[in-house]
């Protein structure tokens, strides 16, 4: 297992080239961020070019999976997505379902995600590509969200059945919409390609400020084989640099 550390997140408004050069110089050998957009990333390619940080993760652009009248624009953006991907040698997209729509049925909305995913999949095989589905909270940061149990996540994983696609599983976001953790994660290892960890409650530090036992949690994982990268997916009370090195001292992996 190996820390990423996400710019966006607890380096949050800072040019991410400059961010990424930060993270690097505090000890982290990967980092992932969000929207790839608004970004210069030749200048962060420069630094990776320079340092040999890895990027592991980044979003697609943000449009849901769960609206099928809105399949082929998911499609072109994932192809952008890539594109923009490769600038980086980043191998891993995340994508979102998108907001319940209140007019369609569940089972549609579910449907479309399934079939989205499968209409996909050529490509993810083609360009060497997992994508990564995440549920996220209702209760607190994702209010009307249509995907937020794993239990459902880890069924339309199934039902895509390709290892070009997987769950990122939040912890933060998953502790708050249901507990038992571990059981979620151990049991369906396989089909996890990406972690997220912060504190909870407020989003902060993993090791300081969390109900959340991240040290047990990172024991158990790695006993299990889990051999991913796990983001560090945060907005620190703390300096930023202080707080990164405190989880590196603190909690090695």
């Amino acid at each position: 297992m190996e820390y990423s550390v996400c710019a966006s997140a607890v380096f949050q408004g800072m040019p991410l080239q400059d961010a990424v050069r930060r993270i690097y110089s505090l000890g982290y050998g990967a980092f992932e961020f969000w929207d790839w957009e608004n970004q210069n990333l030749e200048a962060v390619a420069e630094v990776q070019k320079e340092t040999g940080i890895q990027a592991v993760g980044m979003c697609t652009r943000m449009i849901p999976l769960n609206d099928s009248l809105r399949r082929k624009e998911f499609v072109q953006g994932l192809k952008e997505s890539i594109c923009a991907a490769k600038l980086l040698n980043c191998s891993t997209l995340i994508a979102q379902a998108g907001q319940t729509i209140p007019e369609v049925g569940r089972e549609q909305q579910r449907a479309s995600i399934i079939e989205g995913l499968q209409e996909c999949l050529p490509i993810l095989e083609k360009e060497g590509i997992v994508l990564v589905l995440e549920p996220l909270n209702v209760l607190v940061d994702h209010k009307g969200y249509f995907l937020s149990e794993s239990s459902e996540a880890f069924g339309i994983i199934r039902e895509v059945d390709s290892p070009q696609v997987k769950v990122l599983f939040d912890v933060y976001h998953q502790q708050i919409t249901e507990g038992n953790l571990l059981s979620n994660m151990l049991d369906n290892l396989d089909y996890i390609g990406h972690i997220h960890i912060a504190g909870n409650p407020g989003r902060h530090e993993p090791l300081t400020d969390s109900e959340v036992h991240y040290p047990t949690i990172l024991k158990m994982l790695k006993r299990a084989g889990y051999h991913g990268f796990i983001g560090l997916e945060y907005f620190p009370l703390q300096e930023p640099e202080q707080s990164l090195r405190e989880i590196l001292k603190k909690m090695p992996l």
